[in-house]
């Protein structure tokens, strides 16, 4: 048995406890929160588990074997550290640190004490992406563009921007299903409130063989958005979070560009037009799939989807955006940002 605390109950903590008291292998030990209210919450909804008001004294608990870090993300990188250090197995929230400088160290130091070190991009556990991933390695050809609106009305940051709070699941979606790294990433926001954090951003990464990415994410929507255009050669995806069944549609649909012989620059384009269908899909929530992963990969000793390194490359094309913006757009190559 896994005995694992958890750091954080605040926005997310409550989440991240509930399914890890339920994960296989694992048990709920310690909760540890700085506020007294989200103690209190704790205690209601956990009564059978140690409540602290110090993160480092669930770190030093002799009794726990891992610990899930769901604090702000200028902490993740002390506190992770400060974990494995005592020899503890790490999960933490997104983005898993505030550089890349910090996400590296945090690498090593869990390869060098053989602990496990996951990142918890949430959505790469949904039903939803891993059946996308499954149809863009089969069904949907040549891969042309992955196009996501990530957009509703709050919930505003104070240590983090638009880019790093939403578009992060993005670019960790977009590592898992497209299984290639951007060569560049061009990116543009604005703050709307003063002395804010940027509110309001697009971000388009440039992949190889003409593959191009695009997200949109905003703190300033009317309307909850969470939609996503994947095409392909052969076939395209619309995936819509926001629907209650059928989130992910597959369309036989796209086009066929054929050239004349007897004019070279004449090129015919036909517009194919098949069905739609929508895939079952695995209904089992995210965080569930993501908690036992996470156990399991510590009985095991294997490597998690979503390791320290796949926390690592989404922090880097985080940070070349950031630098991208500071520049009105120009597209930071990730050789020159240090990717």
């Amino acid at each position: 048995m896994i005995n694992i605390g958890v750091i954080g109950f605040g926005y997310w903590g409550p989440n991240l406890a509930r399914n890890l008291s339920q994960a296989a292998g694992g048990k709920l030990t310690a909760i540890s929160d700085l506020n007294p209210k989200a103690r209190a919450k704790a205690e209601r909804l956990h009564p059978s588990t140690a409540v602290l008001d110090d993160p480092l004294r669930l770190i030093a608990m002799k009794e726990v074997d891992a610990v899930a870090i769901a604090t702000p993300v200028s902490t993740h990188f002390d506190l992770a550290l400060a974990a494995l250090q005592a020899g503890k197995h790490v999960l933490v929230t997104k983005p898993m640190t505030a550089t890349t400088e910090q996400a590296q160290r945090l690498i090593n130091e869990a390869q060098k004490k053989g602990l496990t070190l996951m990142v918890d991009h949430t959505f790469v556990y949904s039903g939803p992406v891993r059946k996308i991933k499954e149809l863009a390695a089969k069904d949907l050809g040549d891969l042309y563009y992955y196009d996501s609106v990530r957009v509703n009305l709050g919930l505003f940051q104070h240590d983090v921007d638009v880019l790093w709070d939403l578009a992060v699941h993005d670019l960790s979606i977009m590592d898992f299903v497209l299984a290639s790294q951007p060569r560049a990433i061009s990116a543009t926001g604005v703050s709307h409130v003063k002395g804010g954090m940027i509110n309001t951003a697009y971000l388009t990464a440039f992949f190889d063989n003409n593959l191009i990415g695009h997200i949109h994410a905003n703190w300033l929507s009317p309307v909850k958005l969470r939609r996503t255009l994947i095409g392909g050669s052969r076939k395209m995806i619309v995936y819509d979070d926001t629907e209650v069944s059928e989130k992910v549609k597959v369309y036989d649909r796209g086009i066929t560009v054929a050239e004349s012989p007897e004019q070279v620059y004449h090129q015919l384009i036909g517009y194919r037009s098949g069905d739609m269908w929508a895939p079952h899909l695995d209904i089992t929530e995210a965080l569930q799939v993501e908690a036992d992963h996470f156990t399991d990969c510590i009985q095991k000793k294997a490597r998690p989807i979503t390791d320290g390194e796949a926390g690592l490359r989404t922090v880097r094309l985080l940070e070349a955006a950031t630098r991208s913006i500071k520049e009105h757009g120009r597209p930071v190559e990730l050789a020159a940002a240090g990717v």
